[in-house]
């Protein structure tokens, strides 16, 4: 069934919404002083970023559950979705994005306020190479996005995979997390990084520190080369 243009934009707007609630939200918590999981680990950030990508996807996948720019316009590259719609479909996923930093920046208030290194503060938002090094970070981004798209264009592919497909793209990103994802964050998402990174730069925090664009373009331009050469690749090969 296909669904009016209008009902597809709120459900990538609702679905990248869940997605920084649920992943944001974990880093809040692992992060934050004071918070019931503060230090609890990698693993724990990890499922919060599986959950937030599978749980939008079994929720809105009958509908729209693109939830990531990078991926809109690998599609849109092969043909396999409207250049007309490609705007319309950043746009909510950015304010999405935007809308579920607010919910976790409002429900983590008084431990934003009791965090006073500024690292701490930043990370729930956005993404950070650990080495300094904006090569390092755009490689491990570049490479993490492809294996997420090329991977995700696979799994949605096979018709006998739907039923499961949320889980296993949770599982997918979970591991995306555990492996690569200890350079930089990580992304794998323009909206996921800009929409929280601009939040940062606009909330009155107190204690926070650089909003850090100087790396900004990054998690923006490495997840679109990423997406790109997955989408173009899996479709010359299987297509």
């Amino acid at each position: 069934m296909e669904h009016a243009l209008t009902v597809r934009l709120f459900a990538e707007f609702f679905g990248t919404m869940f997605l920084i609630i649920l992943g944001n939200g974990a880093v809040a918590n692992t992060e934050l002083k004071n918070t019931k999981g503060n230090h609890t680990g990698w693993l724990n950030i990890a499922f919060g970023y599986g959950a937030g990508v599978g749980v939008p996807v079994i929720a809105f996948g009958a509908i729209s559950a693109h939830i990531n720019p990078a991926f809109t316009l690998g599609l849109a590259i092969v043909g396999a979705f409207p250049w007309a719609e490609v705007a319309f479909y950043i746009v909510a996923q950015l304010a999405g994005a935007m809308i579920g930093q607010l919910i976790v920046v409002g429900v983590y208030k008084p431990y934003f306020d009791a965090t006073t290194n500024p690292d701490e503060i930043f990370a729930p938002f956005s993404t950070d190479d650990a080495a300094g090094s904006r090569l390092n970070g755009f490689l491990n981004e570049g490479f993490g996005t492809f294996v997420l798209v090329f991977a995700a264009m696979a799994i949605g592919a096979t018709p006998q995979n739907k039923p499961i497909e949320g889980l296993a793209l949770g599982i997918l990103v979970a591991s995306l997390v555990t492996s690569l994802g200890g350079a930089t964050g990580p992304a794998l998402n323009p909206a996921r990084d800009l929409g929280p990174r601009l939040m940062h730069a606009g909330l009155p925090l107190q204690h926070k520190g650089s909003s850090h664009w100087d790396y900004a373009w990054v998690p923006v331009v490495a997840p679109i080369v990423g997406a790109t050469v997955a989408t173009i690749l899996y479709t010359l090969i299987f297509k």
